[in-house]
């Protein structure tokens, strides 16, 4: 049984979602405000999280930076639930490392599909036994580990799936609609903004090897031999 941890403040929306995710076959726990959520993901090594923006005692951008910076929760799927809307405010979402992201109201129906289409996602795993090198970065498929320079980069799932895309294709284009498919999913309800915002990121973790990864204008990225 997986579990999702639910870090929500408003009780009733908190114990509605949990409802459903137990309905499903999960397991649910809650936590009411940052603080706790972030030492409930810690003790608790969740399968994925739920993760309310506006919480008492920290905001869910900084926990989520925590989650993402951490090394027992870096791995841990983020989906970001919140009344903010706008352009700005997803992209600030997910540079802080979120996997995905829900406006308020939705619907339980759209918030499961996207639980179980992030999870897919997670779960997937590469070839056992293998490692990608490319330069200075080094790709451990078996234990997914990323290395650039002998040194760990810490990735979250998302940025590490990407990745992967972009490596085990080397030199061949990848258009922003594909890289949706194969990385979001099929059921995603996000638009292509979403690539670029996590392939600024992920170029930012991996330092040198990061210029490996380059923009085909109108169209999409491709991994470069160095």
């Amino acid at each position: 049984m997986q579990t999702v941890l639910i870090i929500e403040d408003e009780k009733d929306l908190a114990e509605l979602i949990s409802f459903h995710l137990e309905k499903e076959g999960f397991r649910a726990l809650i936590a009411a405000d940052g603080v706790s959520g972030l030492n409930e993901a810690r003790s608790a090594q969740p399968d994925l999280i739920l993760l309310d923006l506006m919480l008492p005692g920290m905001m869910g951008t900084e926990l989520c930076r925590l989650l993402k910076g951490g090394e027992r929760t870096a791995a841990i799927p983020v989906i970001m639930l919140t009344a903010k809307g706008e352009e700005i405010d997803r992209v600030v979402g997910f540079e802080m490392g979120a996997d995905d992201y829900v406006v308020k109201p939705f619907s339980t129906r759209e918030l499961m599909l996207r639980v179980r289409a992030v999870l897919r996602r997670s779960a997937e795993q590469a070839p056992k036994g293998a490692t990608i090198s490319l330069g200075v970065l080094e790709i451990d498929t078996e234990r997914h580990l990323v290395r650039v320079s002998g040194d760990e980069v810490l990735l979250t799932s998302t940025e590490y799936k990407l990745l992967m895309n972009l490596a085990e294709r080397t030199g061949r284009v990848q258009s922003r609609e594909l890289l949706l498919q194969n990385v979001w999913g099929y059921n995603y309800f996000g638009d292509s903004r979403t690539v670029d915002t996590h392939l600024t990121r992920l170029r930012t973790k991996l330092g040198a090897a990061g210029d490996m990864i380059k923009t085909v204008r109108g169209f999409g990225y491709k991994m470069e031999q160095p």
